[in-house]
C-alpha cells in the first residue's frame, strides 16, 4: 500500500438508520499530506453485529471492534484480518440485546478493561476465557469508557437501558481502590472525554425521547437543549459545565477529542463538528456539514431508508412530535450526518467521517478549512448481493487516529 502517515480507522455498522443492530466491520483511511495520496481498506466481519467503535493496542499491532453483539473482536491492524474474537456471554449475561462491550480502554499492549453485564472485566487478549473481574460499574448500561491522565481512574458514559429507563448518570472507577462511584446529573451522557493533562473528565448530554413514552430500545432524537459537564475524578464533583439552547446544532453527539485549547465533538444529528473553548467553557464555534439540497438529492437512497426505518420504530399517530422534534434537530434533513472525528497529535489535521454522505474529510486545524474530501465507495462493493438502489452506506460510526512518530 505503500507509505503513509495517517491511518484513521473508523468502525462500521453498514446501513440503515440504527446503527445498534447493523453490520460490523472497519475501514482503515490511509493519508499522507506531504503527497496528498491516499488509499483505505475496508472489511465487514461475518457473525458479529452493531460495529460500534474502535480503539488501538499501544504497540499499534492489534485492534479492538467493539460493537452491540455480546463479542469481544480482534483484528491486525495493517490488514484488517479477525485475530481473535470471544463470546462476553460466557463470563456473564446480559439484561438488553444492547448491553455490550461497545468502548474500552487498553492497559497494556495485551490487556484491557470493558463492560461486561454489571461489572468492568479485565481482560488479556492471549487468556480471553481467564478474564478477571474487577468489581461493579454502578450504572445501568456503561458505554464510552476513557482512562484519566493519572492513570488510577476509569471514566465512563452511560445509556438510557430498554427496561430501566433514563439513565442521567456517568460512572467513575478507582482502579487502586476497586471501587465504583456514580455520578447523578441532569442528562443521559453516552460519551466522555478524559482531560489530557488532569484527572478530570467531560461528559457530554445526549438527549432522547422512548417511543410512545415507554420504549427507550426504539428511541427519538429529543428537540432539547444540550451540555458539556466538566467533572473532576476524584471527587465526583460537577466543576463546571456548559449548556446550549436547544437550536444550537449539537445533537446526538459521537466522537470527542481534545486540543490545547477546545474541546472538539461531532454530531451525527445535527450534522456538525463543535468546538468548546476549555478556558471559558462557554464560547464556541462549529464546522457546519449540513448537506447541500445538491448533496441531499445524490443521496436520496439513503434518505429513503433512513425515512422507512424511523416509521419502523415509531408510528407517526402517537408519536407524531419525536418524528417533528427529529426534523428540527436534523434542520430538515432527511440523514445523518458526521460521527468520527480525530485530532492529529500535532493538532494540525482534525481526520472526520460523514456516515450519511459516505465521505471522508481532513480539515486543516484550526483554521477548520477544508484540506481533502473523499467520497468513499458504495456498501454495494463489499456485499455484491446488495440491489443497486439499497442504501449505499457503509456506516461510519466511531473511530480512532493511527500515526507514524
Amino acid at each position: 500500500m505503500g507509505h503513509y502517515r495517517y491511518a484513521f480507522h473508523i468502525a462500521l455498522d453498514g446501513n440503515g438508520l440504527n446503527g445498534l443492530e447493523g453490520r460490523a466491520g472497519v475501514c482503515a483511511f490511509l493519508y499522507d499530506p506531504d503527497t496528498e495520496r491516499y488509499a483505505y481498506k475496508i472489511n465487514y466481519f461475518d457473525g458479529v453485529s452493531g460495529g460500534h467503535a474502535v480503539s488501538v493496542s499501544p504497540n499499534r499491532q492489534l485492534g479492538f471492534l467493539g460493537n452491540v453483539g455480546q463479542h469481544l473482536l480482534f483484528y491486525d491492524t495493517a490488514t484488517l484480518r479477525e485475530e481473535d474474537r470471544f463470546s462476553t456471554l460466557r463470563l456473564e449475561p446480559v439484561d438488553a440485546a444492547i448491553k455490550s462491550s461497545t468502548h474500552i480502554v487498553w492497559l497494556n499492549e495485551r490487556e484491557g478493561v470493558s463492560a461486561i453485564g454489571e461489572n468492568l472485566w479485565r481482560f488479556d487478549v492471549d487468556r480471553l476465557t481467564k478474564a478477571e473481574c474487577l468489581g461493579r460499574h454502578a450504572l445501568k448500561l456503561p458505554h464510552a469508557i476513557n482512562r484519566t491522565a493519572s492513570g488510577r481512574y476509569l471514566v465512563y458514559g452511560g445509556m438510557d437501558h430498554p427496561t430501566r429507563g433514563e439513565a442521567r448518570e456517568v460512572g467513575i472507577f478507582d482502579l487502586e481502590t476497586g471501587r465504583a462511584r456514580r455520578v447523578e446529573l441532569p442528562t443521559t451522557c453516552w460519551h466522555v472525554a478524559a482531560h489530557p493533562r488532569e484527572d478530570r473528565f467531560y461528559a457530554l448530554s445526549f438527549r432522547v425521547r422512548p417511543q410512545e413514552g415507554h420504549d427507550w430500545h426504539e428511541w427519538a432524537m429529543a428537540y432539547f437543549k444540550e451540555y458539556v459537564f466538566e467533572i473532576d475524578a476524584e471527587s465526583g464533583q460537577v466543576r463546571r459545565h456548559w449548556a446550549s439552547g436547544l437550536d444550537t446544532p449539537a445533537h446526538v453527539n459521537s466522537d470527542v477529542c481534545v486540543s490545547d485549547h477546545e474541546l472538539i465533538y461531532c454530531n451525527g444529528g445535527s450534522g456538525t463538528i463543535v468546538m468548546i473553548d476549555l478556558e471559558s467553557l462557554s464560547a464556541y464555534r462549529i464546522i457546519d456539514e449540513r448537506p447541500s439540497l445538491g448533496e441531499q438529492f445524490r443521496a436520496g437512497r439513503q434518505a429513503v431508508r433512513q425515512v422507512t426505518d424511523a416509521f419502523t420504530r415509531g408510528s407517526p399517530a402517537p408519536s407524531g412530535k419525536h418524528f417533528l422534534g427529529a426534523l428540527r434537530v436534523s434542520r430538515g434533513t432527511l440523514l445523518d450526518s458526521v460521527y468520527a472525528c480525530r485530532l492529529s497529535g500535532d493538532q494540525s489535521l482534525l481526520f472526520t467521517a460523514n456516515r450519511g454522505l459516505n465521505t471522508i474529510t481532513v480539515y486543516d486545524y484550526p483554521a477548520n478549512t477544508v484540506r481533502l474530501r473523499v467520497r468513499m465507495p458504495d456498501l454495494q462493493r463489499y456485499d455484491p448481493g446488495l440491489p443497486t438502489w439499497a442504501d449505499p452506506r457503509l456506516g461510519f460510526h466511531h473511530s480512532t487516529l493511527l500515526e507514524d512518530a
